[in-house]
């Protein structure tokens, strides 16, 4: 008996995925309506996609979630704003945490002093 059906599976719903419909990334199949950013959900193409860990990404989504942080990094005053990236999946540092250095934020060991 012949199998029937037998296309690559789509790396983002794991259905199969049919010539006509195929987009293909970093080795694997994806559907054109699976090949979105997994943080705003936009569609991709060649020359928007970034790859980090098997996750897809457009490429402003993979700046502000694996680029470089802090002040000077941005286009201007206008780039400058509160936004922590809690929809991005980045923890906001919690009270008692060090910084990279192992050394704890200025604020608060002056906070701690008075």
């Amino acid at each position: 008996m012949p199998v029937w059906g037998g296309g690559n599976k789509c790396g983002a719903c794991a259905r199969t995925v049919y010539h006509a419909e195929e987009v293909q990334c970093d080795g694997r199949s994806f559907h054109r309506c699976c090949f979105l950013c997994m943080v705003c959900r936009k569609n991709l193409d060649s020359t928007t996609v970034t790859i980090h860990d098997e996750e897809i990404y457009c490429k402003s989504c993979y700046g502000k979630k694996y680029g470089p942080k802090g002040y000077g990094y941005g286009q201007g005053a206008g780039t400058l704003n509160m936004d922590r990236g809690e929809r991005l999946g980045i923890k906001p540092e919690s009270p008692g945490t060090k910084t990279a250095s192992g050394v704890p934020s200025v604020g608060r060991a002056l906070n701690r002093q008075l």
